[in-house]
């Protein structure tokens, strides 16, 4: 297996602007990362984009950014600084949705194993 027993696949999608080529054919960007759930670090990310260069530039500037850790406004600001393509607000937009569902999981894992626990004195 390629990805981890740690590792949880997250995907949102965000409208793409009208009359570029990715909206013509996919209307919205499907954004997915895998992220690990015990570091919180990206794994491995997709993006509908037509062409393959950008969105290996996106995985390059995604893969190994820690949601955990890391402020997910320092992302955004490397991807506006790097990634100039007609996308760009579109791509975040998922992120943020991303990230928000991660922090979703964390919580409803935290409250999992808070009702797991028990103590045995």
């Amino acid at each position: 297996m390629y990805y981890s027993q740690q590792t949880i696949y997250i995907s949102a999608y965000a409208k793409l602007p009208a009359g570029i080529p990715s909206e013509s054919i996919y209307k919205v960007i499907d954004v997915g990362l895998v992220i690990n759930t015990e570091t919180g670090v990206i794994k491995d990310a997709s993006f509908t984009l037509i062409t393959d260069t950008a969105s290996q530039f996106l995985k390059d500037l995604i893969i190994g950014f820690n949601v955990r850790e890391e402020k997910a406004e320092k992302l955004f600001e490397i991807i506006s600084s790097r990634y100039h393509g007609s996308a760009e607000k579109a791509v975040i937009v998922a992120l943020k949705m991303i990230f928000e569902k991660f922090q979703m999981y964390e919580e409803s894992q935290k409250r999992k194993d808070k009702g797991k626990g028990g103590s045995y004195e």
